[in-house]
C-alpha cells in the first residue's frame, strides 16, 4: 500500500507542476520539503531558491518559465503529437474523453485553465486518480478492482502518456530556463518509464 500511495503522490506532484503556474503556497511547500527537493537536485542546488523571496521567484523566474514551456514555445497536448495534422482536439472526439468518463474523472476546465483534456498535467492527474482508486480498493480487499485498476493504468500509460509525453518532456528539459522545470521534466520522464515497468511486472505476476 505504501508503494501505491507513493506513486499517487508523485503523479499528483508532477501534475501540479506541469498543469499551472506555481502559487505562493506550492512554492513554499517545495522550498521546505527536503524529500521533494531530493527528487530535484538542480533545483536544490539553485542559489536563488534560498536567496530570493517567493514573489520574486514566481514573478521573475518560475512563472515566466512555465509560460515559456507550456504556452509560448511548446505544446503540452497529446493530440498535437499523435495527429497527422498536429491539431489539438478540444471536443468529444479527444482520445482520452471516454476513458475519463468510464472512471468518473471530471476535468475542471476553469481551475485547470486548459483548452483540452489531453494536457499532460490532466493526464498525470488522471493517473493520480486511478492510483487513489487502487489504494481504496486495496484497503477494501477488493482484489478484482485492484487488478482492473492496475490494468487501466498500464493501458493508459502505453496508449496515451508514453505515446507522446517523452517528446514533450525532452523538449521541456532543453527549453527550460529554470532548474525547477528541467528537473520536473527529468523526474516525470524517469518516473513514467519506471512506473510502466512496475505495472508490466504487476500485470504478469
Amino acid at each position: 500500500m505504501h508503494n501505491i500511495q507513493a506513486r499517487s503522490n508523485l503523479y499528483a506532484l508532477l501534475s501540479r507542476i506541469l498543469l499551472q503556474e506555481l502559487d505562493d503556497e506550492m512554492l513554499s511547500i517545495i522550498r521546505t520539503d527536503t524529500a521533494m527537493l531530493d527528487l530535484m537536485p538542480n533545483l536544490k542546488a539553485w542559489e536563488p531558491l534560498y536567496a530570493l523571496q517567493n514573489k520574486v521567484l514566481l514573478d521573475e523566474y518560475l512563472n515566466p518559465d512555465f509560460v515559456n514551456i507550456s504556452l509560448l514555445h511548446l505544446i503540452p497536448y497529446e493530440t498535437f503529437y499523435v495527429r497527422d495534422d498536429q491539431m489539438i482536439e478540444t471536443g468529444g472526439a479527444n482520445p482520452v474523453t471516454d476513458i475519463y468518463s468510464a472512471y468518473d474523472f471530471i476535468v475542471d476546465y476553469a481551475a485547470a485553465r486548459v483548452v483540452s483534456t489531453d494536457h499532460i498535467g490532466v493526464e498525470l492527474e488522471f493517473m493520480h486518480h486511478l492510483c487513489e482508486a487502487e489504494f481504496k480498493a486495496t484497503m477494501q480487499c477488493d482484489a478484482d478492482s485492484v487488478s482492473e485498476l492496475r490494468a487501466v493504468q498500464h493501458r493508459f500509460l502505453n496508449h496515451h502518456l508514453l505515446q507522446w509525453a517523452p517528446m514533450y518532456l525532452l523538449s521541456v528539459k532543453y527549453e527550460a530556463r529554470t532548474p525547477l522545470y528541467a528537473d520536473a521534466a527529468d523526474m516525470a520522464l524517469e518516473f513514467l518509464l519506471s512506473d510502466n515497468e512496475y505495472l508490466s511486472a504487476a500485470s504478469s505476476s
